[in-house]
């Protein structure tokens, strides 16, 4: 209270009751300004002066920070100024080297013909790896599209950065294809190292030259294009070593039903109901539909395997195996060799079988496992 009091007291000593008198033609008018009038007027002007204060305050920091749409500009402007500089660096090595050979242009059109021929050898070894020449093909265009309104020199130089443009693109490719063939093993429950180290046909001095300068002696090319070369050829021969290794893997589908009745794992037995381990996957459908290979192999089995009815086992190397049972009917035998989704029997319902379907089992080195997780990679690598 005594507080409250004292505050009361300062307020009014400092507005004390004010009497203003106006006198207009000939009268006199008296106006009361009390304590409470003036410390009310005092505070709106304190918070227009407040208002006022923190609204330049803002205007300040809006003008002499950069907000972020300026700092993306400033950036994007920066990047642009870089790819400028290193395209006029570009051109300018190019005039250099022509002016050192007093005008002519045969050393440097030589030089762009050794990188040319450097290419070609990259690109004809591993011209067999799918969707190498569709990912190329832009910058292949482009090769071939100079302008011939140029001068010689500026065509030549548009021939070496669009050279550069389809060692990138086969590098990328080849890094793409790779790492998607790397999470398909691993959807399998496969490791990419125990592939990717396969022998591949992609080799010679591209790969084997451990040292870019040695490389860039037999290609009689610069050594910074020789280590481009050199790193794409490595990329392409790991990838092309997963594609053929995926290639012999149980990847694709066995039948073209896509209904399941049991997946693998522990399920309840569908004749006494006691749970049981089911090793494989059941596709249902009708007697007599078609059953592929899910992978290159020599059939190793036929015939009838208790519980299992008619039975197909193909064995496809390096430990795999799937069988096929329920079967209808047969259309291969013991030691034939089959390919990748070729026809080698009929769905049926024979052997221990509630209904028609085909019981799929995948098998790697003695052990049963996930078909679904070999059917989810194939899915991938398509």
């Amino acid at each position: 209270m005594k507080r409250l009091e004292r505050l009361r007291d300062v307020i009014a000593n400092v507005f004390p009751e004010r009497h203003i008198y106006v006198r207009s033609e000939g009268e006199t008018r008296a106006f009361v300004l009390s304590t409470n009038n003036q410390t009310a007027i005092a505070g709106i002007i304190a918070a227009c002066g407040l208002w006022l204060g923190v609204s330049t305050a803002a205007l300040m920091v809006d003008t002499f920070v950069p907000s972020s749409s300026d700092k993306e500009l400033a950036q994007m402007q920066a990047k642009s100024e870089r790819w400028v500089a290193d395209r006029e660096a570009r051109l300018n090595s190019a005039v250099a080297q022509l002016d050192a050979a007093n005008g002519s242009i045969g050393s440097l059109a030589a030089t762009v013909e050794k990188r040319h021929a450097a290419l070609a050898m990259l690109l004809t070894q591993a011209k067999n790896e799918p969707g190498l020449a569709k990912a190329v093909a832009p910058a292949l265009q482009l090769a071939s599209s100079a302008p011939r309104a140029v001068s010689p020199t500026r065509r030549i130089e548009i021939v070496r950065t669009n050279q550069e443009r389809l060692i990138d693109a086969a590098d990328n490719f080849a890094r793409g294809r790779a790492e998607r063939l790397r999470l398909a093993f691993r959807l399998a429950g496969l490791s990419p190292s125990d592939f990717s180290s396969a022998a591949s046909s992609l080799g010679g001095p591209l790969i084997d030259a451990k040292d870019p300068r040695a490389l860039a002696a037999i290609l009689d090319v610069d050594e910074p294009f020789a280590q481009r070369i050199q790193h794409a050829a490595t990329n392409l021969s790991e990838a092309e070593a997963m594609t053929r290794a995926a290639a012999k893997l149980p990847l694709a589908k066995p039948t073209d039903e896509r209904s399941r009745s049991s997946g693998f794992g522990v399920r309840f037995d569908p004749f006494n109901g006691r749970p049981a381990f089911h090793s494989g996957l059941d596709f249902t459908g009708g007697i007599g539909l078609p059953i592929y290979s899910t992978a290159p192999g020599i059939i190793s089995f036929t015939g009838v395997r208790s519980g299992y009815g008619n039975t197909i086992e193909i064995d496809h190397g390096s430990g795999f195996k799937t069988r096929y049972a329920h079967l209808s009917g047969i259309s291969v035998s013991i030691g034939e060799r089959v390919a990748v989704g070729e026809r080698i029997g009929a769905m049926g319902s024979t052997g221990r079988s509630t209904g028609p379907h085909l019981h799929y089992e995948v098998w790697v080195n003695g052990r049963a496992q996930n078909p679904d997780r070999f059917l989810k990679a194939g899915e991938y690598v398509l």
